[in-house]
């Protein structure tokens, strides 16, 4: 069955002549690269701002693919719809996943998915009209590289997250080099990672923790293949990570692991956010400058009934204004599903402490389920950011300067936090007061004080003021984002002139 593929014109773009003023020559091309993105509003995001960015700056035809199933098509749809009509996109078939155990796990899904519908992908790339210089999959999709290999595309992937990553699966790699077949062995507690920070058990994200998972012979696998990589592109900027980006630039140098380019940070557009923002944007209108704390756990996060009601008790003991993102409560355990609701209550601000809205009423705004974050981020009244640490959310704050309190809750969020935290120095993080994890309103309160008033607070504030003026610099004409990802695009223009 064929891919379906659509443009802004319903085609793939037409032929392009390089932009480049050195190269004269026409390469007649349909598809000069192949972005392949996992499901998910996290990966697609960035992956759309790569495909933007190949086309506007470079003159590149690109080809978005994506997947069916295992994300929302309507925020697909969304995210998809922002392009310019110079970006192709294609939406794969549909696979079975039918004979697939019901506990396989998310991650192990994922896994599956993708290498399911390699068949898919190769039919899009062998019948795309002209010759494809690059496939960039992302960390779900290196079951791809091989088929880039047997096509003559160089292979790429795309980190929609930070350089420590990568670094974790160098090490799982340099850990099971010597390991018999089907002997899987745990990453050490703790876990230094080179130029980066120190790694607690608990910090690994989902589905590096435990060998006996299902999900970590499928990581060992990925693993592996990295070392076939024609090069990496990360999600980040330089001077976010100094030191991990000077690690792998030396063992690119010494031929240690394939190059790895920061291209970051890639923020979505705040003109692809739409409909009810007003409301949130108004209320901003009306609050002094840097007086407000954005509290957001990201599309996936969910907090547990009680650890709400601690939250609400913790902003209203702060003082401090506060517009709060409330999304339904997890009523399961689970950090990043939502909960069953009994009854027809689906309404999150019900399930907040009687009285809390009339008694913050005026200096607190509480939406549910969704608010303009790029806008909020980078309005003046914005003080900080209480978040998830979901890489996206991490670079939207740090583009706009905002500080941050974080509070992980999934996936690789806790490595963000303790990156944010140790190494970059823009987040401050409550302690949590139990043993189940719960903060408490004592903790959320003295944190949010601490970063809006208090000396530590001072320094991480001050840190993100710079890191923005670096991330503006890192895309700036001669920003080092800008040239990575120029000598990447001129080493596909070479491949595709030698085709």
């Amino acid at each position: 069955m064929a891919a379906t593929t659509t443009g802004a014109s319903g085609t793939l773009p037409s032929s392009t002549a390089w932009p480049s003023p050195a190269c004269t020559e026409e390469v007649p091309s349909q598809q000069q690269v192949v972005l392949f993105a996992s499901p998910g509003a996290g990966h697609l995001i960035p992956v759309a701002e790569l495909a933007r960015r190949l086309t506007t700056d470079h003159g590149l035809a690109v080809t978005l693919v994506t997947l069916t199933g295992m994300s929302d098509p309507a925020t697909d749809a969304a995210v998809l719809s922002s392009l310019p009509a110079t970006v192709a996109t294609s939406v794969l078939p549909a696979v079975s996943l039918d004979d697939l155990s019901p506990d396989i796990g998310f991650g192990a899904l994922m896994f599956e998915l993708v290498r399911r519908s390699l068949p898919h992908l190769r039919a899009l790339m062998e019948g795309g009209g002209g010759a494809v210089a690059a496939l960039v999959c992302d960390f779900f999709g290196t079951a791809a590289l091989p088929l880039a290999a047997e096509l003559g595309a160089q292979g790429y992937v795309f980190f929609p997250n930070s350089f420590a990553l990568i670094s974790i699966m160098r090490h799982i790699v340099e850990l099971h080099g010597d390991a018999a077949p089907g002997e899987y062995r745990d990453l050490p507690d703790p876990l230094p990672l080179p130029g980066g920070p120190v790694l607690r058990h608990a910090d690994l994200p989902d589905g590096f923790r435990d060998r006996k998972e299902l999900v970590y012979a499928y990581v060992i696998e990925e693993a592996w293949r990295y070392g076939r990589a024609d090069g990496f592109l990360v999600n980040s900027f330089e001077e976010l990570e100094t030191a991990m980006a000077e690690t792998f630039k030396r063992d690119a140098e010494d031929g240690a692991f394939p190059p790895v380019y920061p291209v970051g940070p890639f923020v979505r557009s705040s003109s692809g956010e739409e409909s009810d923002e007003s409301a949130c944007l108004e209320w901003l209108d009306r609050q002094p400058e840097g007086s407000v704390v954005y509290v957001s756990f990201g599309t996936g996060g969910a907090l547990s009934v009680e650890q709400t009601a601690e939250l609400a008790a913790g902003l209203e003991m702060s003082g401090l204004r506060f517009l709060w993102v409330v999304r339904m409560p997890s009523l399961d355990g689970s950090p990043c599903a939502l909960g069953t609701i009994p009854g027809d209550n689906n309404d999150p601000l019900a399930w907040l402490p009687d009285g809390f809205l009339e008694r913050t009423r005026g200096r607190g705004l509480a939406v549910a389920a969704w608010a303009p974050q790029v806008r909020v981020l980078a309005h003046p009244a914005t003080a900080a950011f209480v978040s998830h640490c979901g890489w996206n959310s991490t670079l939207e704050s740090v583009a706009a300067g905002v500080p941050m309190v974080a509070w992980p809750l999934y996936a690789e969020q806790k490595m963000n936090a303790a990156i944010l935290t140790e190494v970059t120095g823009v987040a401050l993080r409550p302690a949590a007061a139990r043993g189940d994890g719960l903060v408490t309103r004592e903790e959320i309160a003295a944190a949010l004080l601490e970063l809006m008033e208090g000396e530590k607070g001072g320094a991480v504030r001050g840190r993100a003021r710079a890191l923005r003026q670096a991330a503006v610099r890192a895309w700036s004409l001669d920003g080092s984002s800008r040239r990575a990802l120029g000598e990447v695009v001129g080493k596909w223009r070479a491949a595709l002139l030698n085709k």
